[in-house]
């Protein structure tokens, strides 16, 4: 199949195709005599399992050696796991690094009357650059 019915298999674009084979996530593609791209159901596979990964919030790299594990048949699960075990680590820290900044947006949205006045402690906020109004739970 070409890289136009590929992308529709997958739900990748074309464009996202070409860059895993250019970064060699998958392999490059054989050609029919016209010189097109042309997939079989082995990289249709390795498309939708990268496609999940990155659905998943896994980097390329993180994708790249995900893959790697899964076409070694002599890997543990355990080396697997404990991928997926440093990423939903680092997931962790990002929803804590999103749950102290919306507390901070809160704090400063709360202590903004919000009327005619010019005054605006969100504003302030921004202007200081310092974190003047931010809970003590999001103070680095």
């Amino acid at each position: 199949m070409n890289i136009g019915q590929a992308a529709k298999h997958t739900g990748l674009s074309a464009k996202m195709i070409r860059y895993y084979e250019a970064i060699g996530l998958l392999p490059s593609a054989g050609r029919s005599e016209s010189g097109y791209r042309v997939y079989a159901e082995d990289d249709l596979q390795r498309l939708r399992f990268i496609r999940r990964a990155r659905d998943l919030g896994f980097s390329l790299a993180e994708s790249g050696r995900l893959l790697a594990l899964w076409h070694d048949r002599e890997r543990a699960s355990a080396d697997v796991k404990a991928l997926a075990v440093e990423h939903i680590e680092a997931l962790n820290g990002k929803i804590a690094e999103l749950e102290a900044l919306r507390d901070t947006l809160q704090n400063l949205v709360d202590h903004c009357q919000g009327d005619h006045r010019p005054d605006c402690p969100i504003l302030e906020d921004l202007q200081a650059g310092s974190g003047c109004c931010q809970p003590a739970s999001a103070k680095r």
